[in-house]
């Protein structure tokens, strides 16, 4: 039996219009889970945002809404050091004899420089000498201290004021008519038994004797009067410094600072005279100086808690101690185009010296809070999507698209609010 093939008939062809139908079905298929992609990205379709369309569930890992405090950050560069060098202000006349090393750390009673080859030493106040310190010139021996115990002055015995202290210094006399004349004006005081004298007084005494005090010369009351006791202690100090005990203090023989110093460079040489730069000094204490922007320097608050970057990644803490008040053109040069903005030089010291380790100059960066969000709902901002519509919205862990304000954008998070939000609400991070 012959088929149809064998008589040469051609096989009959499928039914073309199935394999029309189906093509067409297919890609109609695909255009619509295209399309409902990306009104679901989108946000659009039904009820809008606020109502929550649905669209099929995609990829990508969800994360609650918390509540939290959101703080943002700013850092800026500065520098470690100890701060701007000072001039110290020697009042000694004459030839530098002898200078400290640059970067060394003088304490109260120690010797600054030597001016012909008497020391200057370091005392601690604020007030500056102005002049010398010592008992008054009068007529005879006596001041109004010792006026009538002269004879028993060093035996202790307390009849007046100079005296209450009971020094018992033996063999150290007070030969007030050989000490040098004070070049302040001296208060008038009383009469004593061998003639008329006086007394210096000011808070420059005061000063003077609470340093002489702390440096263990006692044997007098600390107060605005400079008397017989006073000058006996001085005479004791005078020797352990190899001075002349002349139981008076020069001008020159003395600089006051706040605390003890660290010497800075020298601005004349051995053999120079004595000029107004011959030695800088700076604080002991490293610190931090930013120059901040003069526009965005309200975060420079005195007291103000910020976190300092050292160079080896570690981290400090620092406090703002004090900020210019007058602003600062750039260098010319500085910046784009040799222009910049103002500054202000924001100071910051660091309570644990020792957290800086052996770093006593080198480049920072200081860390500073801005603003602060407190109690706030927050998303990582990796989970805000954009809406067709404008503004941002959050994908619910169903699909849904809602909604939401943004406010401060802080450390990978940003802070959320809206009527569809609240605190636990699962959403979604798109991949």
């Amino acid at each position: 039996m012959q088929t149809d093939h064998e008589h040469g008939a051609a096989p009959a062809p499928p039914p073309r219009g199935r394999r029309g139908r189906r093509t067409v079905l297919v890609a109609s298929a695909l255009v619509v889970v295209a399309a409902v992609a990306v009104v679901g990205a989108l946000g659009l379709g039904g009820g809008g945002a606020e109502a929550g369309s649905s669209a099929p569930p995609r990829s990508g890992s969800t994360v609650p809404v918390t509540r939290a405090t959101l703080t943002e950050r700013t850092t800026v560069d500065g520098q470690l050091g100890y701060g701007t060098e000072i001039p110290l202000p020697i009042k000694s006349t004459g030839t530098v004899t002898w200078l400290p090393t640059e970067g060394r750390t003088v304490e109260r009673g120690g010797t600054l420089l030597r001016v012909d080859d008497r020391p200057v030493v370091l005392l601690y106040g604020t007030l500056p000498m102005y002049r010398d310190l010592g008992l008054t010139a009068g007529t005879g021996q006596g001041t109004r201290q010792d006026a009538g115990n002269a004879g028993n002055q060093d035996a202790g015995n307390a009849g007046t004021k100079g005296d209450a202290q009971g020094t018992g210094d033996q063999g150290l006399t007070d030969d007030t008519s050989k000490a040098p004349a004070p070049s302040g004006s001296p208060t008038p005081g009383g009469t004593g038994a061998a003639g008329t004298g006086s007394t210096l007084r000011g808070m420059d005494v005061l000063q003077f004797e609470s340093n002489l005090a702390a440096l263990g010369y006692t044997g007098f009351t600390i107060d605005e009067e400079f008397t017989d006791a006073t000058a006996r202690a001085v005479k004791r100090w005078q020797k352990s410094l190899g001075f002349p005990q002349t139981g008076t203090v020069g001008v020159g023989d003395v600089v006051y600072s706040a605390g003890k110093v660290r010497i800075g460079h020298a601005g004349v040489r051995l053999g120079s005279a004595v000029t107004e730069d011959v030695l800088t000094y700076t604080g002991t204490s490293r610190k931090v100086v930013v120059n901040a922007s003069a526009a965005e320097d309200s975060w420079a608050v005195r007291g103000a808690a910020v976190t300092i970057g050292l160079p080896d990644g570690k981290s400090v803490k620092g406090e703002v101690a004090s900020v210019g008040k007058k602003a600062t053109d750039p260098e010319e040069g500085g910046g784009e185009g040799g222009s910049g903005a103002p500054t202000v030089p924001v100071t910051i010291t660091i309570k644990d010296q020792k957290s800086v380790g052996r770093l006593e100059s080198a480049p920072v960066t200081v860390e500073y809070v801005g603003r602060e969000r407190a109690d706030v709902l927050t998303v990582p901002v990796a989970a805000l999507v954009a809406l067709a519509e404008g503004g941002h919205g959050l994908e619910t862990a169903d699909g849904r698209f809602v909604a939401v304000r943004t406010g401060l954008f802080a450390d990978g998070r940003v802070e959320v609010s809206g009527s569809a939000v609240r605190e636990g609400m699962k959403v979604r991070i798109p991949e």
